[in-house]
Order: C-alpha cells, then structure tokens, then sequence
C-alpha cells in the first residue's frame, strides 16, 4: 500500500514548539483529520484536504482516516500536544485492532508532541521534577468513582498530580469535587497551579495554595498541577518558581 497515516501532536499552541517531524508529515500530507480547532491550526494549501469533525466521533474520526490511507491518501490525523496523552493515537489503534486485516498492514507512525502538562509545568518552573502521575478528570469515557479513587490513591503515595480537562460547561461539578477530596486528604498547604492557554496570547499562569484553591479558577483550556507534599515555592519579584526536588527525605 502506498498510503500512510501519522498520529501528530500539535504541541501546546505556539507554531515553535511544533517538532520537525511533525511539520515534515503535515508538508507532505494529503489529508489532515482532527478535532475542528486542532485542523484549523493546519495552513491550508493546495493539494490539502481538511476534514475537521466535532470531538466526540474520535472512533468515527479514525476510520475515516485509515480508510484514506488503505486507498493511498497521506494522511496525518492531528490532536492538540501529545498524540498519545488523552488523545487520538489511542482512538486510532482501537479502530485498527476492530478493523479489517488490512488496516494492521498500514505505514502507522506516532510523531509526539509537547503535552499541555510538560508545557504548563515549564512555565510554572519544575513541579514534576519528581514522581508524578497524570489524571483526566473528564467522566466522559470513564465513571467518576473510577476517578475519585484514583485521586486518592494518588494522595495516599504522594505524587504531584497533572489534572487534563478539569471543568467543563456541562460538567462543573467534577473538579468540585476533586478539590474537595485533594483538601480534605492532603491536609497542606501544597502550591496549586492553574496554567490556562499556555504558550498562547492569552497564556495565564497562577498558582495559589490548595485551601485556595476555587472551581472557577479552571476551564477546559485549563492543565492543573497539585504538588506533593515537598513541593517548594521560590518567592521573587517576578513570579514565582514552583518546584519539587528530586530527593526524597525519609
């Protein structure tokens, strides 16, 4: 087969941290197919087709995608940040393990990305300078119970924790609650930082202590990171430098 489809990351939002790799498969490709603010990051040109589509078709999206690419198209299906961080690489192979035979013999190619959770943390400092784990907080695809305990055992071994899609319109109460069980367990003041639209114009970066912490300080545009309990804040003139070492102290 002559077709192939790359799974690329768009980075966070400036058009430099969009990695070579993925710039070269987006100058050769056909096709782009994505989420409809993730295709228009795209130039067009000619010879380009876009095919942009609303965010929850991401199975749909993919079939779509590995059928252009089984009749020979060059595709590059594109996700905002990492490709395989909450993203369409997943969806992808989903697609492709249910699919026909044929799809598995596809030229698949992952090209990552900066994810908003390393972008965010840069910005702040180093707030994963140790072990951390990531969480989506979004229930779309998964009960909350299943968050909740995860946000507890989370807390039980002390990770920093990078929190995807807190607080949507039609779901506030997710990161409501969230808070609730991080400032009832975690019984600290540990930093809290809120980096809405990062490495963007409109890029806001706060960071406040847990007990501050407010629902309406995050949006879907919104990566959250809450420390461990050795997170350090660097006080200055200038914002401040959140970090966590290292070292463990036993």
């Amino acid at each position: 087969m002559s077709g192939w489809l790359v799974i690329a990351g768009l980075g966070p939002g400036r058009d430099d941290l969009i990695t070579p790799e993925v710039s070269k498969a987006l100058a050769e490709a056909t096709d782009i197919v994505g989420y409809i603010p993730y295709v228009a990051r795209v130039k067009q040109r000619a010879g380009l087709e876009l095919h942009a589509s609303d965010n929850r078709v991401e199975i749909d999206r993919s079939r779509h995608a590995l059928e252009m690419a089984a009749a020979g198209r060059r595709v590059v299906v594109v996700s905002s940040g990492d490709p395989g961080v909450f993203a369409m690489a997943a969806a992808v192979f989903e697609a492709v393990e249910a699919g026909p035979a044929l799809w598995r013999d596809l030229e698949i190619t992952v090209a990552p990305g900066i994810t908003a959770m390393l972008a965010a943390a840069a910005q702040a400092g180093a707030p994963l300078g140790h072990d951390f784990c990531a969480i989506n907080l979004s229930d779309n695809l998964k009960p909350w119970a299943v968050i909740e305990k995860r946000l507890r055992l989370a807390v039980e071994a002390d990770f920093a924790m990078a929190f995807y899609n807190p607080r949507s319109k039609s779901r506030p109460e997710g990161f409501a609650k969230t808070l609730d069980i991080l400032k009832a367990t975690c019984g600290d003041a540990r930093p809290v930082i809120f980096a809405r639209a990062v490495t963007t114009p409109e890029e806001e970066i706060r960071v406040v202590p847990l007990a501050e912490a407010q629902p309406d300080m995050a949006d879907m545009r919104t990566m959250v990171i809450v420390g461990s309990s050795s997170t350090r804040i660097i006080e200055r003139e200038r914002a401040p430098i959140v970090y966590t070492p290292r070292s463990v102290t036993p």
